[in-house]
C-alpha cells in the first residue's frame, strides 16, 4: 500500500512506498532538500513531519501504516 506524500512549501504530492528513504522520496518529486553529513549528525535535511515530528530525511523513511503524510521542509538559508 503506498503513501500519498505531500511537500510543503512547494506543494507537490507524489506516492511512496513504506520503508523508502525520505530524501529519495523528494529527490524522485523534484523537491530539494539540503543534505549535509548524510548521516542525520548535521541536521541539515531536518523535515517536519504532519506538523508534530523532526526528524532527518536522510536517515528516515516513509512510515508504515499510514495513507497520507505532510512534510515540511525548513528554510535556513544558511545550508
Amino acid at each position: 500500500m503506498s503513501v500519498r506524500i505531500h511537500f510543503l512549501p512547494d506543494d507537490v504530492t507524489i506516492d511512496a512506498q513504506p520503508g523508502e528513504s525520505l530524501l529519495r522520496v523528494a529527490d524522485r518529486a523534484g523537491v530539494s532538500i539540503p543534505t549535509g553529513c548524510l548521516m542525520g549528525s548535521c541536521h541539515a535535511c531536518e523535515v517536519e513531519l504532519d506538523g508534530e515530528e523532526s526528524v532527518c530525511s536522510c536517515i528516515s523513511a516513509v512510515p508504515d501504516g499510514r495513507s497520507r503524510l505532510t512534510v515540511n521542509l525548513y528554510a535556513d538559508s544558511t545550508w
